[in-house]
């Protein structure tokens, strides 16, 4: 069930922001057989990446759960959790890490001609396409999605600002200047949960 739903707010979340990605590949592939099904396994790519990391986000929560379960003092201090999550996703705004997945999410051009044509079947290319702009789009967007996973799946409206502003940094212009500005809300955000 959990998956089931994290792949419904992947494709409304996320997915819109491969706009770009689908465009340089929609050019590339125009002229080849079954064009649809080529962009489709380039979403399809790109959600493999995202549903892993879900399941794997899922697995943690429960280690999580236990956690608090077996220790009171977690049990007393549920925020604690939640300071401990945004405040890790604001280092990691700040981190070199962040700025090349970054650079690479915001670069689908880039990513179409390398990897484009490596060999194989066109519908494998496609996807592999897929799979490294989810690699890319993972590394320059884990830990918000944590916080969405944290905060979000309870509230539309904490969903869609986070969404946003995930969208806004990768695809508007000079959208990676957001970065820091959002790494700061989300310590002052830490700071304000762990005091209550």
């Amino acid at each position: 069930m959990f998956l089931a739903g994290w792949s419904v707010m992947i494709v409304a979340t996320l997915v819109p922001t491969t706009l770009p990605l689908l465009a340089a590949l929609r050019r590339v592939v125009a002229r080849r057989p079954r064009p649809a099904v080529l962009t489709g396994a380039t979403v399809a790519g790109f959600v493999g990446v995202w549903v892993a990391f879900g399941y794997v986000a899922w697995v943690g929560d429960t280690f999580v759960h236990a956690a608090v379960d077996a220790a009171p003092w977690l049990a007393e201090r549920p925020h604690a959790i939640l300071a401990a999550t945004l405040a890790g996703a604001a280092a990691y705004q700040f981190s070199s890490l962040k700025r090349r997945c970054l650079t690479l999410c915001r670069s689908p051009n880039a990513l179409v001609i390398q990897h484009w044509g490596a060999g194989g079947p066109a519908w494998r290319g496609a996807a592999r396409i897929g799979v490294e702009h989810g690699k890319a789009c993972l590394g320059c967007c884990w830990p918000m999605m944590l916080v969405m996973f944290a905060v979000g799946l309870g509230s539309l409206a904490w969903m869609l600002v986070l969404a946003l502003a995930m969208g806004v940094e990768k695809q508007a212009p000079r959208g990676d200047a957001l970065s820091r500005p959002l790494g700061v809300a989300l310590l002052v955000a830490a700071a304000l949960v762990a005091v209550g």
